[in-house]
């Protein structure tokens, strides 16, 4: 039997490629939308009185309240859309969703809100982190990124989630009372008849 010996230099180079390649791979973002079909997404609520469909290469939402519903669940990840709500329009990007059948209480919600009468706004973890300046003109496509992750910080555990509005880091929470530990749906809400919302390239990194 041959037995090749490597150099401890070309072992050292080989672990360093193949860490690399992994990491790579684990940081690859996956698209949850093909552009041009609402396939494995769920609508919960609204009847026939809510829309959801696509139009030339985005989805939008609009009529009566709703939800839509990612094809399967996450826990830690990086999720990443580009969205446009109209004027006095409102809607919600929402991530670990423990149910897809269109309630609005279930789950973090990253608000999308330029100049509706409520007055919190796109950037808002609602419920626990609220912007009331007006980061984004409405009818202005932005690019919105949600990073959550679960971390253990000076002996407490908690989901650490950074909010990102086209590129610009405005905040981490450090949620400690864990209030949504597990993993679930991401949603965009359809908050009421005159809110029209455009979604388009929906993509997710899962982490560890």
């Amino acid at each position: 039997m041959n037995s090749r010996r490597w150099p401890l230099g070309t072992l050292a180079a080989l672990a360093i490629s193949m860490g690399a390649a992994s990491a790579a791979q684990a940081q690859e973002w996956v698209s949850l939308f093909d552009g041009k079909t609402l396939s494995g997404w769920t609508v919960g609520g609204g009847g026939s009185e809510t829309k959801w469909e696509v139009v030339d290469g985005e989805i939008r939402g609009s009529g009566k309240a709703s939800m839509l519903y990612s094809p399967k669940t996450y826990k830690n990840f990086k999720y990443r859309a580009e969205v446009k709500i109209n004027d006095h329009g409102n809607s919600g990007l929402y991530f670990r969703s423990p149910t897809n059948k269109g309630n609005f209480v279930d789950g973090y919600e990253a608000q999308i809100d330029s100049t509706h009468t409520d007055p919190i706004r796109t950037g808002s973890l609602y419920g626990f982190v609220h912007v009331y300046k007006k980061l984004v003109p409405p009818d202005t496509w932005f690019t919105y990124e949600i990073e959550c992750v679960d971390k253990v910080w000076r002996g407490k555990p908690g989901a650490f989630i950074t909010i990102r509005v086209n590129g610009e880091e405005l905040y981490q929470f450090m949620d400690f009372a864990n209030t949504w530990k597990d993993g679930g749906y991401f949603a965009f809400q359809q908050h009421d008849p005159g809110s029209k919302v455009s979604i388009r390239k929906i993509e997710v990194q899962e982490l560890p």
